[in-house]
């Protein structure tokens, strides 16, 4: 009977070696707290503060980001119904030209 029974597998904890994640954290939250009261001058605006903030607020597009998959373009897919398009043709009049 033990034969049939499924065991999840062990599950993947990578421990980066470099990078303190927990402490790159705790000090933008310590910058961030000193600037609204008045410690620091005020940070002039760049793109990278609001960069990726969409992405971690939505569940399906941080899933892609961890797995590196990339969107399929509609530019490929445009190509790909043309060219369907021009073989389906070449099949039902046997000549390549329109």
């Amino acid at each position: 009977m033990g034969m049939f029974t499924m065991r999840k597998p062990r599950g993947f904890n990578h421990q980066y070696i470099y990078v303190d994640e927990r402490k790159e954290k705790l000090a933008k939250m310590e910058e961030k707290a000193k600037r609204e009261l008045g410690m620091l001058p005020e940070k002039k605006f760049t793109p990278e503060d609001i960069r990726g903030k969409f992405v971690e607020g939505t569940t399906h597009l941080k899933r892609r980001k961890q797995s590196g998959r990339k969107p399929v373009h509609l530019g490929l897919i445009i190509i790909l119904i043309a060219l369907l398009a021009f073989l389906w043709h070449y099949l039902q009049t046997g000549e390549w030209a329109f």
